[in-house]
């Protein structure tokens, strides 16, 4: 009992700083402000006959994605007979998760039998892309999850400090190890993609410019002032690559990145008609740790 009176050892600095991080990709909202989905004043509503799953950031969760297939699927079954299923994934299936060679995989080997499926490009999948090209990014690129990535393909890390020589060996055996299917479907990948009143990117947009006239940039990276704007885009925008406690409705936006990489959570919007609803695969704990 006296062991558990000791006041917590302080953190290591690495420990800070991954709390740091961690912290600081959960949006912390200053005024909530849910509301109804609408386009041009009206209930957004997606084409009749029609029902949309839309998921998450999966971030080399294959495990949850498994899942949520699963549960798609099973929903799915419950539809009228001869709806027209379209899944649309909004991006980053890389990075983070221990797991990115695999989700490629399933859903390139085993997608959802009897859906259309859209893969929408995120700013994630953009930078392995950029890595095989440049490897001056690989330090930033590591920092940010693509050491993962690398663990996935069975590239080894080792401690080398910012030298060149070592991004160029990585992005060697990279470019060796990786399946040309992969490299393939990762240019592929979609910027958008529109379904009734509804728009699908990664990111989100930028509220001052026109939706045709979006900047590549943006539809992969932006965060403010996209979240916190109240305009009417003339579409709802379906965007991830923010994490969120729990999926963000809004009058003019659905965001649905709910951090599965850390969470266990990896989310799924269903639109039907004028009604939407989510699918998750819950709170089924972090993933495990790159040694």
């Amino acid at each position: 009992m006296v062991e558990s009176l000791r006041p917590p050892a302080r953190p290591h600095p690495s420990e800070r700083r991954s709390l740091t991080l961690l912290r600081s990709l959960f949006r912390r909202t200053l005024e909530d402000w849910p509301s109804e989905p609408t386009a041009d004043g009206q209930p957004a509503r997606v084409p009749p006959g029609v029902c949309v799953y839309a998921v998450g950031d999966i971030h080399g969760r294959a495990d949850l994605l498994q899942i949520l297939h699963r549960q798609i699927a099973a929903d799915a079954a419950l539809l009228t007979p001869g709806t027209d299923k379209l899944v649309i994934y909004v991006g980053d299936y890389v990075d983070r998760g221990l797991e990115s060679c695999r989700v490629l995989d399933l859903l390139i080997h085993q997608p959802l039998e009897e859906f259309r499926a859209v893969y929408l490009l995120g700013n994630h999948d953009a930078w392995l892309l950029s890595f095989l090209i440049d490897a001056k990014i690989g330090p930033t690129w590591l920092r940010y999850g693509g050491d993962a990535t690398l663990h996935s393909y069975g590239v080894r890390l080792r401690p080398s400090g910012d030298d060149p020589r070592h991004f160029e060996a990585l992005q060697a055996e990279l470019r060796e190890r990786l399946p040309r299917r992969h490299v393939e479907f990762l240019e592929e990948l979609e910027l958008s993609y529109e379904s009734g009143d509804y728009l699908f990117v990664h990111a989100g947009v930028r509220p001052s410019v026109a939706l045709d006239q979006q900047a590549v940039d943006d539809l992969l990276w932006i965060r403010e002032p996209f979240l916190s704007s109240r305009r009417d885009f003339g579409k709802v925008i379906v965007h991830g690559h923010t994490v969120e406690a729990e999926p963000a409705v809004r009058a003019n936006r659905i965001g649905i990145d709910t951090g599965a990489c850390w969470t266990g959570c990896l989310t799924c919007l269903v639109l039907e008609e004028g009604s939407y609803r989510f699918l998750s695969t819950g709170a089924r704990g972090p993933a495990p740790r790159l040694e």
